[in-house]
């Protein structure tokens, strides 16, 4: 008599089932460099088709709100167009000493769920210091000699809705994920046109070597690095932090919000693949052993998997994971290391093949 099947009520269940049946036809398992090239090819081109429409190009039309100058650096307030219905206000910090016609290499710093984009400047509420888990990155790195560009997105900073917009109870990055369903987007696919305009922006600046670019994130800002690097190029090398997992432990722990979920993403392969996209552009991931939110018994291995395609490719050292006795946090030295290490010097960082 054949098995009688398991009846399934709950979502929670059918997620977890439907995970692990999938074939995930995408899963990499290259071995060689022309294997590598036709899965990227492959893998690129469905994430791509899963996230579906993006907005029309407008004119950036930049505008400086405003300037202050610190002693190590030169603080801008920033906003552009990224489309015709959205504007992008972003802080950019200029060092101290930049000659005429001289370019310097710069980084994108992108904020996690939270404030948005104050705390990687410094700032609080009332314009007061403050440090979080970012711990003043954009500073840091402003400091050392880079121009950094950190933009708000959409739902956060000064992007965020009214909070009497939202019923009660409701999450407010969810809701915001419908908005845009109405209109044909994914909430994904417009975080990562913004950071695509936000890019556009920065190599219009003339201080900027727009042969040198870093990213960094954390959290939410680590969802942003891993699909702007793996999607746009001109990102030279990254650093991913608290945040590369899997769909294994995101479904388990329903550790996923409308903001940052990749749609139909199971039915080709994993978070892990997405960042091999970056192969072989140097990438450094960071993971907190004590990390809550990507727990380092699921994010470390995720982490060594995307390590493969830079041993198939012969290029191991452009690869490096960082697991570091902290928290949900950025590891600051070896980040501003790893730039150093990539992005200053007599040769800019390698471009895919």
């Amino acid at each position: 008599m054949p098995t009688k099947r398991k009846r399934i009520y709950t979502t929670q269940e059918s997620s977890a089932a439907r995970l692990a049946a999938a074939i995930r036809p995408l899963a990499f398992k290259a071995r060689s460099v022309e294997e590598w090239r036709a899965w990227r090819r492959r893998f690129r081109a469905a994430i791509v088709r899963e996230l579906g429409a993006m907005p029309d190009p407008v004119p950036l039309r930049p505008e400086v709100l405003e300037r202050t100058e610190l002693p190590s650096y030169t603080r801008e307030k920033v906003v552009f167009d990224s489309e015709r219905f959205q504007s992008v206000p972003a802080w950019v910090l200029t060092p101290r000493g930049v000659r005429r016609g001289e370019r310097r290499p710069a980084v994108m710093c992108l904020h996690g769920h939270g404030p948005g984009k104050d705390p990687l400047v410094g700032l609080g509420p009332n314009g007061e210091a403050v440090e979080d888990y970012q711990h003043q990155l954009a500073c840091r790195l402003a400091e050392r000699g880079y121009v950094t560009i950190s933009p708000d997105w959409r739902g956060f900073g000064e992007r965020q809705d009214d909070a009497d917009w939202v019923r009660p109870g409701r999450d407010l990055c969810n809701v915001t994920y419908f908005a845009d369903g109405y209109f044909g987007y994914h909430r994904l696919a417009l975080q990562i046109w913004d950071g695509m305009r936000t890019l556009d922006y920065l190599l219009s600046r003339r201080e900027v070597d727009r042969r040198r670019i870093g990213c960094i994130g954390c959290s939410f800002g680590g969802t942003m690095t891993t699909y702007l690097a793996a999607l746009d190029r001109r990102i030279g090398t990254a650093v991913i932090v608290c945040y590369l997992s899997t769909l294994k432990d995101a479904v388990a722990r329903a550790n996923y919000c409308g903001a940052q979920y990749m749609p139909g993403l199971g039915k080709y392969g994993d978070i892990p693949e997405v960042a091999m996209l970056i192969a072989p552009r140097p990438l450094m991931i960071q993971v907190g052993e004590k990390d809550l939110c990507f727990t380092v018994d699921d994010a470390a291995p995720a982490a060594r998997r995307v390590g493969r395609p830079y041993r198939v490719l012969g290029v191991p050292q452009r690869f490096s994971l960082d697991i570091f006795p902290g928290e949900h946090e950025i590891d600051v030295g070896p980040g501003l290391e790893w730039f150093d290490a990539w992005l200053k010097g007599d040769r800019p960082p390698p471009l895919t093949p």
